[in-house]
């Protein structure tokens, strides 16, 4: 699996003409190696999958998900697994983050999106996975935005991270201060506990 692909295919051409019939202008500023965790933030809404899952395809990117358990029922399981879903069973003692981190060893150009928010609603803080993954595994963070706002999604930049998570994560804080979700008073402070 690779991050990105190189030519363009009819799907990122048809996911491009979507996102602009739908007034949403592609943000393109990928990290410059194959593997890497993506932020997708905020999410506020349901239609952050779908507008996710398009930026994606206009992209070229394929990344793999983690999603609740519940996602992956029937009848849409096989749909969310096909879309590069992995599910995520919470209540099992399992540390994820290493696991996935031993993932990215093991599949070279692994591409991991997430969200931090862990939830639709308002949080008060973020969920720090993200962070501990990409550490482990080290590879940078991509800060991937959907602002419905300015109808911009994508990833507009990427940190390495220094180790010091208080230092990347103002680093992170500041590039999302101004981006809005669809429903702002969802939006938590960019933060971890």
């Amino acid at each position: 699996m690779t991050g990105r692909k190189t030519d363009l295919r009819a799907s990122q051409r048809l996911a491009r003409w979507l996102l602009a019939r739908r007034g949403w202008q592609l943000d393109d500023k990928l990290p410059p190696v194959d593997s890497y965790v993506i932020i997708a933030a905020p999410h506020t809404s349901n239609w952050d999958f779908p507008i996710g899952i398009l930026a994606k395809w206009a992209l070229g990117l394929e990344f793999k998900w983690l999603g609740k358990h519940t996602l992956f029922r029937w009848p849409y399981g096989w749909l969310f697994r096909a879309l590069g879903g992995i599910p995520v069973y919470r209540h099992r003692r399992e540390n994820l983050s290493e696991q996935m981190a031993s993932y990215f060893q093991r599949h070279p150009g692994t591409v991991l999106a997430l969200t931090p928010e862990g939830t639709r609603s308002y949080s008060s803080h973020w969920k720090s996975g993200f962070y501990h993954i990409a550490q482990r595994a080290g590879v940078p963070v991509a800060l991937g935005h959907l602002d419905y706002g300015r109808k911009r999604v994508g990833i507009g930049a990427y940190i390495e991270l220094s180790g010091d998570r208080d230092e990347d994560m103002q680093k992170i804080a500041d590039y999302y201060a101004d981006i809005t979700g669809k429903y702002p008073e969802k939006q938590g402070p960019v933060r971890l506990r």
